[in-house]
C-alpha cells in the first residue's frame, strides 16, 4: 500500500512538474530534463512513467479535463442565479490558476494544433453543460417563454457566457481597466445578462407554480 501510494505521489509529481515548466518555457522549451529536474527524478523515472514528452502533456490536459468535468450544475435547478454564480465561479478559479499554462497552449496553437483542441475540449463541455441547464431550466417552468429562445440563440448565449468567464480570467492581470469590479460582482453580473436574455422566471413565481404565460417577455 505504501509503496502504491508512493508511486501515485511521484507520478502527480511529475504531471506537476510538467504543467509548471510547460507553463514557463511553452512546448519547445519544455525539455524532459527541465521536467525531470523540476520534478526531482531523473529523466529514467520521467520515460518509464509516461513513455514521452507528448504523453505526458497529453496526461496533464486530460487531469485537467477530469478537474473541470467535477464542476456540475444542479438538476433539477432551484436557484438559478446562485447555482449559475457558484458555478461559473469555479470555473473562473481555474481558469485563473492555469492561466500562464493556457496562455502557452495558444501560443503554440500553430504548432502544436493537437494540444490546442485537446485542450479546448474542457471549454466545449462546460458549455454542452450549460445547454443541458437552460432545458433543465425550461422543463421544469423556469423559462417565461421558451418558443421565444431558438437553439441558435441558447447555444450563442451559453457560448457568451463561457466566453465571459473566460476573458475576464485571462485578461483581469493584464488589462484592469477592462475588469473595474470584483471578481464575484463580474461574475454575477454576467450570470444575470444571461438569465435575462434566456427570459429567466423570478424564483417566487416558480415556487408559487405560476404558469409561465403569467409573465410577459421582456
Amino acid at each position: 500500500m505504501l509503496i502504491s501510494e508512493m508511486a501515485e505521489s511521484l507520478h502527480d509529481r511529475i504531471l506537476r512538474a510538467c504543467a509548471t515548466v510547460y507553463a514557463q518555457c511553452g512546448w519547445r522549451g519544455a525539455t524532459t530534463k527541465r521536467i525531470a529536474d523540476e520534478a526531482g527524478v531523473n529523466e529514467v523515472t520521467l520515460f518509464r512513467h509516461f513513455g514521452s514528452k507528448d504523453a505526458l502533456l497529453q496526461q496533464v490536459l486530460q487531469e485537467r479535463q477530469r478537474e473541470g468535468a467535477n464542476i456540475a450544475l444542479p438538476s433539477p435547478p432551484s436557484d438559478p442565479e446562485r447555482e449559475l454564480a457558484e458555478w461559473l465561479a469555479r470555473h473562473h478559479a481555474r481558469t485563473t490558476e492555469h492561466r500562464d499554462f493556457v496562455r502557452q497552449v495558444v501560443s503554440d496553437a500553430h504548432e502544436r494544433p493537437d494540444v490546442a483542441c485537446r485542450a479546448a475540449q474542457g471549454p466545449s463541455a462546460a458549455s454542452a453543460q450549460l445547454r443541458e441547464y437552460v432545458i433543465q431550466l425550461n422543463r421544469h417552468g423556469w423559462l417565461a417563454d421558451a418558443d421565444a429562445v431558438t437553439p441558435a440563440e441558447l447555444t450563442a448565449a451559453s457560448t457568451m457566457l463561457i466566453g465571459a468567464m473566460f476573458a475576464d480570467a485571462m485578461n483581469r492581470d493584464l488589462m484592469p481597466a477592462l475588469f473595474p469590479q470584483p471578481v464575484d460582482v463580474s461574475l454575477r453580473a454576467y450570470v444575470r445578462i444571461f438569465l435575462r436574455a434566456l427570459g429567466v422566471r423570478p424564483a417566487a413565481l416558480v415556487a408559487a407554480g405560476a404558469p409561465p404565460s403569467s409573465v410577459p417577455v421582456a
